[in-house]
């Protein structure tokens, strides 16, 4: 079963994303933030990573970023609900497999979830 980290500090939308993410078998984990998920007992290995942009303490295009840095391909899908231009390039500079304003139809990023781990054995 993939596995999918969800990293939002909106506990609503955590939830959300998760039980819509459960609803198709997928394993889920929630981060309230980019440091929690990076934190040394933090992320196991993920076939996925959907985060935020903007939240406190470190940006969801600054943990992308961070983790290309560190060698980590795994597919990330990035979520805002201020999609300006200069985030959507940069997201998609580092490498970013989505980009999804917020609202977002729920089939949408279901969408982006399945393409991100298709390839799974």
């Amino acid at each position: 079963m993939p596995a999918v980290a969800i990293i939002d500090d909106d506990e609503s939308v955590r939830s959300a994303i998760s039980s819509l993410l459960r609803s198709v078998g997928l394993d889920v984990s929630l981060f309230g933030s980019a440091e929690e998920f990076l934190a040394p007992d933090g992320p196991r290995n993920f076939d996925c990573v959907v985060s935020d942009v903007q939240m406190s303490g470190m940006s969801g295009i600054e943990l992308l970023e961070t983790l290309r840095s560190r060698q980590c391909s795994t597919p990330f899908i990035v979520i805002t609900a201020f999609p300006q231009e200069h985030l959507r390039k940069r997201a998609s500079q580092a490498g970013a497999s989505c980009f999804l304003t917020k609202p977002f139809d729920s089939a949408a990023l279901l969408h982006c979830v399945e393409n991100a781990v298709k390839d799974l054995p």
